[in-house]
């Protein structure tokens, strides 16, 4: 057998067949409950970001296929179309405010943002579906979660997604990234490092995490540096959240 490639693989549209998990009728009830899913307040906090019913109508459907894929392939501990929304939607969105719209070396180039660790697409899928100008790829080791994004890539019609299949710190990227962020990936520095070759010089690493606590920013390598931590808001969620801006010391 041959030896897999540094690559592992990379791809837009893969050719991997939807798994006949459910019946019709299955499908169109997990369709019906992630559409229900949005209450009139979750619509209105979303609207508030500025995104467009056509995004939000790509939203409910990443939620009916997540929770498909999820019966089989175990995506997200989160059972509940209601919490998925809350605590998957809402929360991987909270970030919108604090992400620019263009790349750091141009003006006019769309931002080129790399979601490590990606899973069931939190937060790189959401955050393509609402930003359609910028350039995602979404990478995880993970040959079950990868193929669950590759579809829903195809499903969405998403040509703004690129899919990586491979261990981060062995994923060569044909262009460097301008934001790299991740959703409890890893520890913070642990982070920094693994994907450091795929950032840009003047980029961002970007982290969702819960508490920030102290001993983890203190173990960043002395030429990283904390730039700033916001403090994210998400509607219907009464836990901390915070994002970590993270870039090389001058």
């Amino acid at each position: 057998m041959a030896a897999t490639t540094q690559y592992d693989y990379i791809e837009r549209l893969s050719a991997d067949p939807l798994p006949d998990m459910h019946s019709s009728r299955d499908r169109s009830a997990a369709s019906s409950n992630a559409d229900s899913a949005f209450s009139a307040s979750a619509r209105q906090q979303i609207k508030r970001l500025g995104i467009d019913d056509h995004a939000i109508a790509l939203l409910a459907t990443y939620l009916a296929e997540l929770e498909k894929w999820n019966r089989a392939y175990n995506l997200t501990a989160i059972r509940d179309p209601a919490e998925m929304v809350t605590r998957h939607l809402l929360d991987s969105l909270a970030v919108l405010p604090h992400l620019p719209d263009r790349a750091s070396d141009s003006a006019h180039a769309p931002l080129r943002l790399l979601d490590v660790g990606s899973g069931g697409g939190m937060p790189g899928i959401l955050l393509a579906i609402v930003r359609p100008q910028w350039q995602v790829t979404v990478l995880d080791g993970n040959g079950k979660k990868a193929r669950f994004l590759r579809h829903v890539v195809r499903a969405l019609a998403l040509s703004n997604v690129q899919v990586a299949e491979s261990r981060v710190e062995a994923w060569i990227a044909p262009q460097l990234f301008d934001r790299i962020i991740s959703r409890a990936f890893a520890a913070l520095a642990e982070f920094v490092q693994l994907s450091d070759h795929l950032l840009i010089e003047d980029g961002r690493w970007l982290a969702m995490k819960g508490k920030v606590a102290s001993s983890e920013l203190a173990e960043l390598p002395a030429n990283r540096t904390v730039e700033t931590i916001h403090a994210l808001e998400v509607p219907g969620l009464q836990e901390a959240r915070s994002l970590i801006v993270v870039r090389r010391h001058p």
